[in-house]
C-alpha cells in the first residue's frame, strides 16, 4: 500500500521502511492524482520530525517542490520551519569539488534553499 501524505510517509520510515521505496511509492501516488486538491490533500498534514535532519529537509524540500511546479493553491507552511534547513550542505553523490560544484548549480531551487544538492531534479 502506497503512502498517501508525506505525513504518513515520515511514519513509515521512522518505522523502518525503505526510504527509497516509501518516497517511490508516494511519488507515484502523488504522481496519480487527479485534481490539484488531490495533490494539495498530500502535504497538508505536517510530516513527523526525523531523526535524521537530511530527511526533514527532504521533507519540506519535496513539498515546496511539487506545489510550485503543480501550481498548487498554497505551500505548505510547515515547509519553511527553521528545522527544514539543513546547517551544511548535503550532496546526495560523490565526486569532488567540481561534482559538487555542478551540485550547487544545477538542483532545483527548492532543494538548493534548503541546502539539498541532487544529483539530478529529484523528481
Amino acid at each position: 500500500m502506497r503512502p498517501f501524505t508525506l505525513s504518513e510517509l515520515s511514519k513509515r520510515i521512522k518505522d523502518g521502511a525503505s526510504q527509497v521505496k516509501e518516497f517511490s511509492d508516494f511519488l507515484d501516488y502523488f504522481y496519480g492524482q487527479q485534481t490539484k486538491a488531490e495533490m494539495s490533500a498530500c502535504f497538508a498534514d505536517e510530516p513527523s520530525q526525523m531523526p535524521d535532519a537530511r530527511l526533514d529537509a527532504l521533507f519540506g524540500a519535496c513539498a515546496e517542490y511539487l506545489a510550485r511546479r503543480y501550481q498548487l493553491s498554497s505551500l505548505p507552511k510547515w515547509a519553511f520551519q527553521e528545522q527544514r534547513y539543513l546547517k551544511e550542505p548535503w550532496f546526495t553523490t560523490t565526486g569532488g569539488d567540481q561534482m559538487q560544484e555542478y551540485l550547487v548549480f544545477s538542483s532545483p531551487a527548492e532543494f538548493r534553499s534548503l541546502n539539498i544538492f541532487t544529483e539530478a531534479a529529484p523528481f
